[in-house]
């Protein structure tokens, strides 16, 4: 079965930096797309990045455009999720959610499989 877990959240202060990491099981990151989701109570959940199977192409929100980077290790099964110049408004709970088929899109509604989260706390 598909399983995907989320790790590497924390608290930090504002400017600093964490990596999130995304493990999949069951899913073949070459072909399949792996995407960054993030939800502050109150708030409607957020697309903020995606990196596709088959080409590796990337989105980024604007929220979070040239701040985040996101990349993979097919290998190790594993999408990443570099986060810098954190800002409190970055404080969510963060997902990762797998599309088998493989495209770039930035909507909830097009991932199939989604991980548990991690919490992301950015404050003095």
């Amino acid at each position: 079965q598909v399983q995907l877990v989320e790790s590497g959240g924390g608290l930090v202060q504002p400017g600093g930096s964490l990596r999130l990491s995304c493990t999949a099981s069951g899913f073949t990151l070459d072909y399949d797309t792996i995407a960054w989701f993030r939800q502050a109570p109150g708030k409607e959940r957020e697309g903020i990045s995606v990196i596709s199977g088959r080409h590796g192409s990337t989105y980024y929100a604007n929220s979070v455009k040239g701040r985040f980077a996101i990349s993979k290790d097919n290998a190790k099964s594993t999408v990443y999720l570099q986060m810098n110049s954190l800002k409190p408004e970055d404080t969510a709970i963060y997902y990762c959610a797998a599309d088998s088929e493989g495209r770039l899109s930035q909507y909830e509604t097009e991932y199939q499989f989604w991980g548990q989260g991690t919490q992301v706390t950015v404050s003095s």
